[in-house]
């Protein structure tokens, strides 16, 4: 099996990049380094279908990460997802931020080339106007982002002024995502879809999206993924009825097309399945992500298992108070929410890490800024919420996969001096 043309496809799309991103590069040239490159055969080698072609770590936002091999089934449920939910198809170009030590770096290179597209790839940071004007020269038609992303464009305006009209969808992947912040991208855009896309680097993709044969709802997952069935689990710890709305943990049919059977640093059967409950006959598999199933049909992601906290005997999320919070003033630019345990026990106290887009005056605006965050989350969510205390930060801690790293904010908070810190 000869992939010549494939690979000289894919030194194209990078020379391209290249070319757009510093115009040191003639349109009709290539770079030496790639030179000797061009012309070379590739010859397929057979392999089993459990061989590893690449290993990825977890985010580790719960814990240690894990060693997740990806197996030669692995590239075609990315490249399954992309056709069925993107639309990535022959002739697209398909741009999506991210490295290859994310999931979504990889996934990028299968669900593009599998699918006959070109990635375009740019060299340098997304968050400015050099990146927006790279979309509309290299005529990208499907673009990736995550919501930070998105919000540091919308700040700093960093598409204004540039034609972003070949975009047919966006996909949105790697954290919870805003309604407003989204109905603005997609202004960008001729007001295109969003595709939400959620997963996990076990699941080789994603186990819940939209798609374009759907109506859409913003920062809303429209349908399980092809190929997976969803369960959200009740009280009891067994599934909720299928057409029932409820919010509950999120367990996965074990039969996933592409995902992981084993892990190379842990027991991968204790840590997706064990103490899950059975559904007809079959175990069923842990994700640990909270999930709402809407009257409607719709899917809300509220963050992962791990990050509810119990305020006065109420479960919550900290993702719906950050929702809420986010909203609450317009110099904030993001928030994260954890309950923290007090030094001499009792219920857990809320605390608010807040990064401002402008940090002057703080200590006199501190002060109202309580006053807002506790009117809107005892309107918006419980009469019984109260913010104990609001830490100031430059930035919130994250992993190298862009996720916010509650545990450590948690852990910071609870070990600082009660009477000065909190």
């Amino acid at each position: 099996m000869e992939e010549t043309g494939e690979k000289e496809n894919e030194l194209q799309t990078v020379e391209t990049a290249e070319t757009l991103q510093t115009n040191s590069i003639e349109s009709n040239e290539t770079p030496s380094h790639l030179v000797a490159m061009i012309g070379l055969e590739f010859v397929a080698v057979e392999q089993p279908i459990d061989a590893f072609t690449n290993i990825l770590f977890s985010s580790g936002t719960t814990g240690d990460p894990k060693a997740i091999p990806w197996t030669l089934l692995t590239p075609f449920k990315a490249a399954a997802d992309g056709w069925c939910h993107m639309d990535i198809k022959k002739g697209d170009v398909v741009s999506w931020p991210t490295n290859l030590g994310w999931m979504m770096g990889p996934w990028l290179v299968y669900a593009s080339l599998l699918n006959g597209a070109s990635i375009a790839l740019y060299n340098g940071s997304p968050l400015g106007s050099g990146f927006a004007k790279f979309v509309q020269d290299a005529k990208v038609t499907m673009l990736g982002v995550i919501p930070s992303i998105v919000r540091t464009w919308k700040v700093k305006n960093s598409p204004d002024g540039y034609n972003w009209s070949t975009i047919r969808c966006f996909g949105s992947t790697g954290e919870a995502s805003s309604v407003d912040e989204y109905l603005w991208l997609m202004g960008r855009a001729e007001y295109k879809p969003v595709i939400e896309y959620c997963g996990g680097t076990e699941i080789g993709g994603s186990f819940v999206s939209g798609s374009i044969l759907q109506p859409q709802s913003l920062a809303a997952f429209s349908t399980a993924v092809m190929g997976c069935s969803l369960h959200i689990l009740g009280d009891d710890g067994f599934p909720i009825p299928s057409d029932v709305p409820g919010v509950g943990e999120l367990a996965l049919g074990p039969l996933i097309f592409g995902a992981s059977s084993t892990l190379l640093n842990a027991d991968h059967n204790e840590i997706y399945f064990k103490g899950m409950p059975v559904l007809n006959g079959k175990i069923l598999r842990r994700h640990g992500d909270v999930f709402e199933r809407t009257s409607k049909g719709y899917y809300h992601a509220h963050g992962r298992a791990d990050d509810t906290m119990n305020l006065g005997g109420i479960k919550v999320s900290s993702l719906e108070i950050e929702r809420i919070c986010s909203a609450v003033d317009e110099n904030i630019l993001e928030t994260a929410a954890v309950g923290v345990p007090p030094t001499g026990g009792g219920p857990e106290k809320l605390v608010i890490a807040v990064v401002f887009k402008d940090s002057d005056n703080l200590e006199h605006n501190l002060v109202n800024l309580m006053i807002s965050f506790n009117t809107a989350l005892q309107k918006n969510l419980n009469p019984l919420f109260k913010v104990s205390s609001i830490v100031p930060l430059p930035s919130l801690p994250r992993t190298a996969t862009n996720k916010v790293m509650r545990r450590v904010l948690r852990q910071q908070f609870s070990q600082a001096d009660q009477g000065s810190r909190l």
